[in-house]
């Protein structure tokens, strides 16, 4: 797995677990901390460097979810990339916060998944869920840090 390390451009580390994967995203605001989170689940679960170089057609996959607060709406959007990769079968290695609007109701996010149509399988984990058990998104003096535990 590929792990980002300049400290200005953090948006990731693995941390170590005994049976599952956990990471912490980085971001300066909570779009990217949801961009950066699906970043380390898609680099979890495909060779994302290997896809990103591939000549294959970049295509998307729009996904769309509502929640009451931050914690469940990075929840909700990590199971929401999870479910869609699984359904469709496709080679993901980006997501893109395209809208995040914020209400009485809660917040809604739109976005989309990045994939590309190859011949080869860059599969490299399944993932089962992403579980709300120590999922924790927090402001930092820098911008927001998200702890994510992915069951695998």
């Amino acid at each position: 797995m590929v792990q980002i390390q300049s400290m200005a451009t953090k948006k990731f580390r693995y941390l170590p677990h005994t049976a599952d994967i956990a990471f912490v995203a980085y971001g300066k605001t909570y779009k990217e901390i949801l961009e950066n989170a699906a970043l380390a689940l898609l680099n979890v679960m495909f060779d994302i460097s290997e896809i990103g170089k591939s000549k294959g057609k970049v295509k998307t996959i729009r996904v769309t979810e509502r929640a009451s607060d931050n914690e469940d709406m990075l929840w909700f959007m990590l199971e929401k990339v999870v479910s869609k990769v699984d359904q469709t079968g496709v080679n993901a290695f980006k997501f893109k916060v395209n809208r995040i609007r914020q209400d009485k109701a809660g917040i809604a996010v739109d976005g989309c998944i990045f994939y590309k149509e190859m011949k080869a399988n860059a599969a490299l984990i399944e993932v089962k869920a992403v579980t709300p058990h120590g999922l924790s998104v927090r402001k930092t003096r820098s911008g927001y840090s998200a702890s994510v535990l992915v069951d695998v």
